[in-house]
């Protein structure tokens, strides 16, 4: 409970204006625990369904306004509990690059969006948010963070860290 306090309240500061610069967050997530099926695409565990099902009580009372996720199974399964929480499709966008960042931000300015990416996909878009070369991939068994990035423009932020 305390946790979802802090991340409303985080999440609300990051959405007031100061002078002219609107602040945008991202809540960046990497994917639930992915099923070992043997291919390349596989879905979510019990334990990531589960993990996605608190995802979505988390946000549930925040005011999200775009879902992005790669194109994997184990991606959008874990934002489609949020989805259909909050009526909103999940756009894909493709981790290669970087122009996916600046859509994002252009489509979304002051507002908050929720981004399900992978191990080594999250901690390379929270730093190019903040500015900074600050987060590592994420360990192969590491599903728990999840990254609150509040920007007044890409490159100038301040990110939280949690768990979930």
């Amino acid at each position: 409970m305390k946790k979802i306090l802090i991340l409303l309240v985080l999440i609300s500061l990051s959405t007031i204006s100061y002078g002219q610069d609107t602040l945008t967050t991202f809540i960046l997530v990497r994917h639930a625990e992915k099923a070992n099926d043997g291919t390349n695409n596989p879905g979510l565990t019990a334990e990531g369904q589960e993990r996605a099902n608190r995802l979505n009580e988390l946000l549930k009372a925040a005011e999200i306004a775009a879902i992005y996720s790669t194109p994997f199974k184990r991606t959008m399964k874990t934002v489609e509990p949020l989805s259909l929480e909050k009526g909103l499709d999940i756009i894909e966008y493709n981790p290669r690059g970087q122009d996916f960042i600046s859509e994002m931000y252009n489509n979304n300015k002051g507002k908050t969006v929720v981004v399900s990416g992978h191990s080594n996909t999250t901690p390379f878009v929270v730093n190019l948010l903040i500015g900074s070369k600050k987060y590592e991939m994420l360990s192969e068994d590491e599903y728990d963070k999840i990254f609150v990035v509040t920007i007044s423009e890409i490159g100038k932020g301040t990110v939280t860290v949690m768990s979930y």
